[in-house]
């Protein structure tokens, strides 16, 4: 700590001094603090009560080399975090040593809880409910925060905070704690309770407009230092809000997909004919020459459009939709039932490809919001324990119509209403993230998951998304959302 806000530095001292689990350590790293009321308040601390240790450094190093020296005071088998200004619940470490010591707790390496987010006056002014650990998410944004508990041991053996990550140390940290956590077999757990006010004033370095991008560029470098380390081939870059990123796949090989529209021609049934897959097989053929055009330079795409349609439609629908295909586009024909499911089956029976993306008749790919919308469905879909993978669906009007559903559901706010962008507790609409289901309306899945897992997906669009969603989760996937691949709804449809 250096030079805190005295008021602020007190009432965190207070927070701790009142905790009423009783056997706590509280060490103190003074880089060097400059005002006397800092200093005596420290001195008169530490003689208030021997379980705070402090320490003066003879030099200031910074947030890195301070924290570190912390630890080296420190004798407890956990490591909790608290910044100077912040404050915690006064149940907060019973609530912990609860946790860590009762069933679900024997093998965990870190714990993190729900937080408060606090104004300079004291008024509370947004509750961040978590979702629980989610890799994607953390590689996008450092959500677990406050309060975060770690294992003693383990910090010390992935080599605690590193110099040059100032600003962005605790998201380092994680991300390296995690791969070792996720290597040794262990559990990162989630405790959804308040334990942690997280006061917003200037003094924090992660806070503070002098400092805020040199943080966060210290944090793109952790994650792309993460990424490199798992050996995922991806460059990380600034997302769209200060602290999130973007992890960009890269393609060494070609790789195969297959684009479906299942159109049951409903909407071209009555008259005046309408055909509600006309705007989307119109956009897709657009983005497909785009795809082709790239993939002539790199390690592309090699994309196949495939409309799946009734064997029997009539002399007139048959002709509307001829009239409506492109030289680009490929016709499965659907016997017996018609359901989404049987559609997408004989277009992948017919068009075999790696990945398969599904498109629901009426929504258009926003190619000048998100141009490579069909590389961050694919990429995502060939990460590794992918399962299906979902895309952000609005109207218009930038009004969210699907980004995905989580559960538990942590927030007290529905996504689903909300305008595209909105930076919500928990960035969820600006970052990549894994979620319980996705619609099916805008998705990718491998061939080899929906060859097996695909008969699950029954239903309408969102219905068939849950479904299979939910069996690739008990097949042991992870179910992934992207805001970079965003379809509009052109033309009304039933999702």
């Amino acid at each position: 700590m250096f030079d805190p806000p005295l008021g602020a530095f007190l009432a965190c001292a207070e927070s701790v001094l009142g905790q009423t689990y009783p056997h706590w350590q509280w060490c103190l790293v003074d880089d060097c603090s400059t005002r006397r009321e800092v200093l005596d308040a420290l001195r008169d601390l530490a003689a208030r009560d021997d379980r705070v240790v402090l320490h003066r450094r003879a030099q200031n190093g910074g947030i890195v080399a301070a924290t570190n020296d912390a630890l080296d005071l420190a004798d407890g088998d956990f490591i909790a975090l608290l910044d100077h200004d912040d404050a915690l619940v006064s149940t907060a470490l019973a609530t912990v040593v609860a946790a860590l010591d009762g069933a679900v707790g024997a093998d965990v390496d870190y714990l993190y809880t729900d937080e408060t987010h606090v104004l300079v006056d004291g008024r509370e002014s947004v509750h961040f409910l978590k979702p629980d650990w989610s890799p994607e998410r953390f590689r996008a944004s450092m959500y677990t925060c406050h309060l975060s508990v770690l294992r003693r041991t383990v910090v010390d053996e992935v080599g605690r905070f590193r110099r040059g990550f100032d600003g962005s140390q605790d998201h380092d940290l994680m991300l390296r704690v995690t791969e070792h956590i996720a290597a040794h077999g262990r559990r990162v757990l989630h405790l959804p309770t308040m334990t942690y006010h997280w006061r917003s004033i200037s003094s924090s370095v992660s806070r503070e407009s002098t400092s805020l991008s040199r943080a966060v560029e210290n944090g793109r470098r952790a994650v792309q230092e993460q990424c490199d380390r798992l050996c995922l081939q991806a460059t990380v870059q600034h997302g769209p809000l200060a602290g999130t990123y973007r992890v960009v796949r890269h393609r060494t090989t070609r790789t195969s997909v297959t684009v479906v529209v299942p159109t049951r021609m409903d909407e071209a049934a009555k008259r005046p004919f309408r055909l509600a897959a006309a705007p989307t097989l119109c956009a897709l053929s657009a983005s497909a020459v785009r795809a082709r055009e790239c993939a002539e330079h790199d390690d592309g795409l090699d994309v196949r459009l495939v409309v799946s349609r009734p064997e029997t439609l009539g002399a007139e629908l048959d002709a509307l939709l001829e009239h409506e295909l492109t030289p680009d586009w490929h016709v499965a024909t659907v016997g017996g039932s018609w359901s989404i499911a049987n559609a997408i089956d004989r277009a992948v029976v017919l068009y075999p490809a790696d990945v398969v993306v599904v498109v629901a008749p009426g929504l258009v790919p926003r190619d000048d919001l998100t141009p490579d919308w069909l590389g961050a469905l694919v990429g995502l879909a060939t990460s590794t324990g992918a399962g299906l993978v979902g895309a952000l669906i609005a109207d218009r009007n930038d009004v969210v119509l699907h980004a995905g559903w989580d559960i538990p559901n942590y927030r007290w706010y529905d996504l689903e209403g909300l305008m595209v962008g909105n930076p919500t507790a928990g960035n969820d609409l600006l970052i990549e993230r894994e979620c319980s289901q996705v619609s099916l309306a805008a998705a990718a899945i491998t061939n080899a998951h929906w060859r097996e897992f695909g008969h699950r997906a029954g239903g309408g669009w969102h219905d068939a998304g849950r479904g299979l969603s939910q069996a690739l989760v008990e097949g042991g996937a992870r179910t992934l959302w992207t805001p970079y691949a965003r379809f509009d709804r052109a033309v009304a449809i039933d999702l």
